[in-house]
């Protein structure tokens, strides 16, 4: 990975923004994207909101990108372009967590900080036996500690990258035991619970939305507006939306669309109204359906909508759900 071995503060927050949440396979290409427009964070801070939310689309966790701006104009101009360079400095910072900022203090500047990610987890439950959850606020705290307490605080950079590496490529969620240094002295390979370890505690329930979408065209524009609220795509852009609590066709978006003062009689056309899409985020799936009308006379709609040329939908940054459907009709 091209992150490896690095000692740039920008390019390492970069990177661990980035597959926060995201396999290292799908991350790689848009980090790549990211050094190639943007190769420090006074050119991040300098660029356009707009063209760094396209850059992001289709990574998901939106929140991640609003945080990535926030700090990359706070370090330009607050702090001169410079990174700080301890654990607890950089914690302070707009979307660091206790896990990025031991990679940028550790890999960066050397400092003696444990890098505890899903890898070094996995590793420590299972060589120590440790049936703590790694997600609640006690499982954290624990494996921390004992990370901290083992790490060679001489090399801490070569450490914590070599127990990363470890949990990587031996110590897998199905981990090749055989080739295994530990496997003399493994709680869970000696005791047979491997596949138990490490513990995590249950999700939260799965929420069900049903959110359709109405593509609204007029002498060549399309009607589209920006999310702002606190729900999920904030500030990824989307066509009129009409949420439901089941799914509706085509009649019943129209019978919605009349009851908001939003069509005119006769004064429009349906081109076309889409299969059901979905897509499964962390906490939510999402289905719904896209119906695309041609008006003959401007409509009245929301005052947060706003027009665009439809030759222009593409410099927008959309979510996933709206993309599959623009993709499909190309």
């Amino acid at each position: 990975m091209p992150w490896k071995g690095e000692k740039d503060p920008y390019k390492i927050w970069l990177s661990e923004i980035i597959l926060q949440q995201t396999r290292v396979e799908q991350g790689l290409k848009y980090y790549k994207k990211f050094v190639t427009c943007f190769p420090n964070v006074h050119a991040l801070a300098r660029a356009e909101e707009k063209k760094i939310y396209k850059l992001w689309e289709g990574l998901g966790y939106y929140s991640r990108c609003r945080n990535l701006i926030h700090t990359a104009k706070y370090i330009s101009k607050q702090l001169k372009g410079q990174f700080p360079a301890c654990h607890d400095d950089l914690k302070k910072l707009k979307g660091i967590g206790p896990y990025t900022a031991a990679a940028i203090s550790s890999f960066a500047f050397n400092e003696p900080r444990a890098v505890v990610d899903g890898n070094v987890f996995r590793v420590l439950a299972r060589i120590f036996g440790i049936d703590r959850a790694i997600d609640s606020t006690e499982g954290k705290r624990y494996f921390n500690r004992l990370a901290n307490d083992l790490l060679a605080k001489e090399k801490a950079a070569v450490h914590n990258q070599a127990i990363m590496d470890f949990g990587a490529v031996i110590c897998k969620p199905v981990p090749i035991c055989e080739l295994c240094p530990f496997n003399t002295s493994c709680h869970a390979f000696l005791n047979n619970s491997i596949s138990f370890l490490p513990v995590k505690t249950k999700k939260a329930p799965l929420r069900k939305r049903w959110l359709n979408y109405v593509l609204i065209q007029y002498k060549g524009t399309v009607a589209v507006r920006q999310r702002i609220e606190k729900d999920i795509w904030h500030n990824l852009f989307e066509f009129l939306p009409v949420e439901a609590n089941s799914d509706l066709r085509k009649n019943q978006l129209l019978e919605q669309m009349k009851e908001k003062g939003w069509l005119y009689k006769n004064g429009f056309e349906v081109k076309s109204v889409s299969a059901v899409f979905h897509q499964q985020l962390s906490h939510q799936r999402i289905k719904g359906r896209f119906m695309q009308i041609q008006f003959h006379r401007k409509p009245k709609l929301p005052s947060h909508m706003m027009w665009i040329s439809e030759k222009k939908i593409k410099d927008h940054a959309f979510p996933k759900f709206i993309n599959q459907y623009l993709q499909t009709n190309d």
